[in-house]
């Protein structure tokens, strides 16, 4: 249920941690900032801790994601391609029990390697750029391989938030999209470019219920000449205060304190899904799937069911001076996600 309210969310301005000693939230570490300035001291509260990186490489011609999580009692690295023009889609999962190997940092910007002779990963961040370098043998019955470098550019902004659902259970997000990126991915005997794409990251750390829902929308791509980022949220920040939704243009973010309406068919998720700002006209976008991912898992009282589109975002977005900007079929995805962990 939406809260239909416009929200008054504190601007994080310094570095902070996002727990205190005993592992509870830190409350002055709630808010939203421009950039990655928390210190994710994630500590105790056995099986409740959730952190992932997840990235996604879009170009006019393929979807890529890489991730790495780790759920406490799980982790998991995955990874899946889909080639637009011919609909070609595969994904790989390898688990490791209670998360051994997949070590994630506190912070954005900590290295992660991951190494199985069925996947590779490594992703190693300096000031300016992302290098991901990725190693699949057998994806599908060919090898992948990636180089990709996704650049950062100077004070290119980006939607960091703490979602504080009690002192014990919260989660900080940073969602960062638009940036430009260049390389190869390598399937088989075919070589996709991705220079002229874009990377999205969603980094996330935090203490989680056991039960969960969410709606997450984003994608980045050129509207009127200018290069616009979407990144939207629904259900799993109802009722706290704070949300996740937020524009950027030209690496400037507005943020958004407003709840978004995700209006779809759950029983058809390939129709149109229109996706509004329920009080204002901020934004006003309808989402045209024409893929549908689906990743499904169950294991005794645990289960998590995704349903995520790839698709266009048409319609109009606002910035924080009122200027409108018109989206006419950028890429992005739109996605329906219950989760029992």
């Amino acid at each position: 249920m939406q809260n239909k309210k416009i929200y008054n969310e504190p601007e994080v301005k310094e570095k902070v941690d996002l727990c205190l000693a005993d592992g509870t939230l830190n409350r002055e570490a709630v808010g939203w900032s421009r950039h990655p300035l928390h210190n994710c001291n994630l500590s105790g509260s056995p099986l409740r801790k959730k952190q992932w990186n997840y990235w996604c490489i879009n170009t006019e011609n393929f979807l890529f994601s890489a991730t790495l999580s780790n759920i406490d009692y799980l982790g998991l690295a995955f990874i899946y391609f889909l080639d637009f023009a011919t609909k070609q889609f595969h994904e790989l999962t390898v688990t490791r029990i209670f998360g051994k190997g997949c070590d994630l940092g506190n912070l954005v910007s900590d290295p992660l390697v991951f190494t199985d002779p069925k996947l590779s990963m490594s992703i190693e961040q300096t000031e300016r750029d992302t290098r991901i370098i990725v190693d699949c043998p057998d994806f599908a019955g060919e090898r992948l391989k990636t180089d990709i470098k996704v650049h950062h550019p100077a004070q290119h902004e980006t939607l960091n938030v703490v979602i504080p659902w009690s002192d014990k259970l919260f989660q900080f997000t940073s969602k960062q999209h638009t940036l430009p990126v260049e390389g190869m991915i390598e399937l088989g005997d075919k070589q996709y470019d991705a220079q002229g794409g874009y990377a999205c990251l969603d980094f996330g750390r935090g203490k989680w219920p056991f039960s969960s829902f969410w709606n997450w929308a984003g994608g980045s791509g050129k509207a009127e000449g200018h290069l616009v980022g979407l990144n939207f949220g629904a259900g799993w920040t109802d009722g706290t205060g704070m949300n996740e939704n937020g524009v950027t243009v030209d690496g400037v973010l507005t943020k958004i304190s407003e709840d978004l309406l995700f209006d779809y068919d759950r029983e058809d998720y390939m129709k149109p899904w229109k996706i509004k700002t329920v009080i204002s006209n901020q934004v006003d976008l309808i989402f045209e799937p024409f893929f549908e991912r689906v990743a499904k898992t169950e294991v005794l009282i645990l289960g998590s069911e995704v349903h995520q589109m790839i698709g266009h975002f048409s319609g109009s977005v606002k910035d924080a001076g009122g200027k409108s900007y018109q989206l006419k079929g950028l890429i992005g995805w739109a996605e329906d996600h219950h989760a029992r962990w």
